[in-house]
């Protein structure tokens, strides 16, 4: 059986393939910024709905539902289009956010949080997958800094937004304010998505295929974030949850090798620059989400800096990884052997951190602060390169099953590294008072529990200066195929 080929883009003009671009950047952004608005919201939250034990879930529900749902997104969009998927996505964000907002209880809101989340695992790895189907390989990579900027903005405006309409309108204006985003990103892509080129073809959702994998994933994601504060790692009820998800994992790869059309198809996971594109992208971004994490922490116990001062002071490590990915984008585009950059960038990043890691303690804050600059420009780097190599290595009929499967495993890949970094901080409190520590409080107990926060930063840093020569590694080993010239063409060997 023979397929008709593919539509091209030529239909677009650069103003309507800007307007796209816009207008899932605006999409993007919505899922983006959720991640953060809430954060300094969450005190509020707890004193309107009476209820601070079950708040953590607020963000935990969210994570599981969107992580889980990412690569559904990406395999619907190769079946049904990239149009009706992201519109599904959008509207499905947005009504989880009026729920949210209109949240008279915390399991009302917890739960409101669980379909948001369902429609915000699709935006992300949607928006980059359209990207794909209107610009080739070739002059890709200089959007990924766009993507970047979106990231960045999120985490500089996100915590600043949530605090304010908190303390000075209502908590629930966090998530009213999804719903003009979320009206404006469905009105300017609705039209012009109707142009874009066409490459899904007729296949069946593999759903038992699906179950499993979202099982195993949310059991998973359960066990990371339960361990340490709430259950000893070795308790009962995180080894089971470990247990089950090792269980559904098995199953979900014994689904993948018989059935008929598996979810995630073998030759998508088999491909070379997949599998180590997406554990450079894993160990990578699983570094940088840890820093953002634990950082401040390190800066308000070393350096005693205010929260908010601390807030500020994570600035050049968002900025420079922006500047990292524009700059290695932009280069890609002009480069036969587009991995070097990133291979220089994440060698010079393995040396600071590997500099924080050997001095935790006693190097000016200025000194830091320009090196977690440079560590976050190398870390930068490597962005864009593995998104558009994947991309450039899949059929044009599988790239938002690739797309979905390299933002799932980045987000896993990140959830358990932030855990690795959690456990090591909360491995160093004395007994009894990791069941009491939260994050705001957390650089306060290592210092009142006698904890030498300088010593528990050397191994955080020590930790993240390993998990980029993970990075570094994965892409050195990554084959480095020619950029493809031309929308809709087949891979290069």
């Amino acid at each position: 059986m023979t397929h008709p080929e593919p539509a091209t883009a030529a239909a677009l003009s650069p103003s309507e393939v800007r307007s796209i671009i816009i207008g899932i950047m605006v999409a993007m952004l919505l899922a983006a910024l959720d991640q953060t608005i809430v954060a300094t919201a969450m005190p509020t939250i707890g004193r309107s709905l009476g209820d601070f034990e079950n708040l953590p879930w607020v963000v935990t529900t969210y994570l599981l539902t969107s992580t889980a749902v990412t690569p559904l997104y990406g395999k619907m969009s190769d079946i049904a289009g990239r149009r009706v998927t992201l519109l599904v996505a959008i509207t499905v964000f947005v009504v989880g956010s009026i729920f949210c907002a209109l949240a008279p209880s915390m399991l009302v809101l917890i739960l409101a949080r669980a379909l948001q989340g369902l429609g915000g695992g699709g935006l992300i790895s949607l928006a980059q997958t359209i990207i794909a189907d209107i610009v080739p390989p070739k002059e890709r990579p200089r959007y990924q800094g766009l993507i970047a900027g979106v990231f960045v903005t999120s985490s500089i405006a996100g915590p600043v937004l949530g605090g304010f309409m908190a303390e000075k309108l209502h908590w629930s204006a966090i998530f009213w304010i999804n719903l003009p985003l979320g009206l404006l990103a469905f009105w300017m892509t609705n039209s012009l998505l109707k142009k874009l080129p066409r490459h899904e073809r007729p296949h069946k959702l593999d759903f038992l295929g699906a179950a499993l994998m979202t099982t195993a994933t949310v059991a998973l994601l359960l066990a990371l974030s339960l361990g340490g504060p709430r259950y000893a790692w070795t308790s009962l009820t995180i080894l089971g949850l470990v247990g089950c998800s090792v269980l559904f994992w098995i199953a979900f790869v014994a689904r993948l090798l018989t059935a008929p059309e598996p979810l995630i198809p073998p030759e998508v996971l088999q491909n070379q620059v997949v599998a180590m594109g997406t554990l450079a992208a894993c160990f990578g971004m699983g570094v940088f989400i840890g820093l953002t994490i634990y950082t401040p922490i390190y800066l308000e116990g070393v350096y005693n800096l205010t929260a908010s001062q601390s807030g500020l002071a994570l600035i050049p490590l968002m900025v420079g990884t922006v500047t990292g990915a524009t700059f290695s984008g932009r280069l890609m585009a002009h480069m036969t052997h587009y991995k070097r950059t990133p291979m220089i960038g994440l060698t010079v990043s393995v040396i600071a951190l590997a500099i924080v890691a050997a001095r935790p303690v006693g190097l000016p804050l200025a000194v830091i602060e320009v090196i977690f600059a440079v560590a976050a420009v190398g870390i930068g780097t490597v962005l864009p390169v593995t998104t558009v190599a994947i991309q450039n290595a899949v059929m044009p009929h599988q790239m938002g099953t690739a797309t979905g499967t390299m933002n799932f495993f980045r987000s896993l890949g990140g959830a358990i590294i932030v855990a690795g970094f959690g456990a090591i901080v909360m491995g160093s409190l004395p007994a009894g008072k990791a069941a009491t520590v939260t994050m705001d409080n957390l650089a306060t107990t290592l210092a009142s529990g006698g904890s030498d926060i300088g010593t528990v930063f050397r191994f955080v840093f020590g930790a993240a200066a390993l998990g980029i020569l993970l990075t570094l590694y994965s892409l050195i080993v990554m084959e480095e195929r020619p950029l493809r010239t031309k929308v809709g063409a087949a891979p290069a060997e």
